[in-house]
């Protein structure tokens, strides 16, 4: 069991195929400090491409009808980093068996993911009488959101809601298509200076969030608006493995221990 961001960092990825040390976290979406911190070692389930960033889908002028959209759609999605998605998966089910807490935000369609995503996690996992997912969306009090845009500043909204609530082994869940944002930027630096596990998901070449994320999953595409057609997907597929996960552990587990 952790008790500090540290114990979710013990991870090394083994892609010794994949040339340069630095390649192989881009292309994995899993940021430089967290593979320097790793301890363990899991196995891969898959090789990621060799791509340039943006390569595998059409610019926004490019896209002339429906063919072309999920041309690129698809073509993308082949290039997706799965190990580093299953990693997602398997830090939130960590963080619920420890009964530690899950905060999600975003801005505009990443806000609406994030909201989407705590639905999921907090509804859809109570299998079985298993216990519950304690899971945040920060995006949902407007007007807490406001009063601080207002009364601060709007780069505070998402970093003076983790002050209130957050503690050491906390997730962080980040979500941004081009990774910049400075708002969700804060949201990341407090977490980590209170020893959250930072998660991040978002496009482009990840920006600014990979430095302060533990675990980035970066979507490689241009267009944000396949990014956030993905990064549902994630959410959907992260979302599946851990609520079958909670569902097997319920089932194996004692009567008497679905209570507690």
């Amino acid at each position: 069991m952790r008790e500090s961001r540290k114990a979710h960092a013990n991870i090394r990825l083994e892609t010794e195929s994949l040339g340069p040390e630095k390649h192989r976290s881009d292309c994995l979406g899993i940021s430089q400090e967290h593979r320097q911190n790793a301890g363990a070692t899991i196995p891969m389930t898959s090789s990621p491409q060799r791509l340039s960033v943006g390569g595998c889908c059409p610019a926004l002028t490019e896209i002339d009808g429906a063919e072309t959209y999920f041309r690129g759609l698809s073509r993308t999605l082949q290039h997706l980093p799965h190990p580093a998605i299953d990693e997602v998966a398997r830090v939130l089910l960590q963080t619920y068996q420890e009964h530690r807490a899950v905060f999600l935000f975003g801005n505009g369609g990443s806000a609406a993911l994030a909201s989407h995503l705590a639905c999921d996690l907090g509804k859809g996992t109570a299998v079985n009488g298993t216990g519950r997912f304690r899971v945040l969306s920060l995006t949902d009090n407007v007007p807490l959101m406001t009063a601080w845009a207002n009364d601060s500043r709007y780069e505070d909204i998402f970093a003076e809601q983790i002050r209130n609530f957050i503690q050491p082994g906390d997730v962080a869940f980040a979500i941004s298509g081009g990774g910049n944002s400075p708002n969700v930027l804060n949201g990341l630096q407090v977490g980590r200076e209170a020893g959250a596990y930072n998660i991040g998901l978002t496009g482009y070449q990840g920006g600014k969030m990979k430095a302060l994320c533990d675990l980035c999953v970066v979507v490689p595409s241009e267009n944000m608006q396949v990014i956030e057609d993905l990064h549902l997907s994630i959410s959907h597929c992260v979302f599946s493995v851990v609520r079958n996960q909670i569902s097997q552990l319920a089932s194996a587990a004692p009567a008497h221990a679905c209570d507690s």
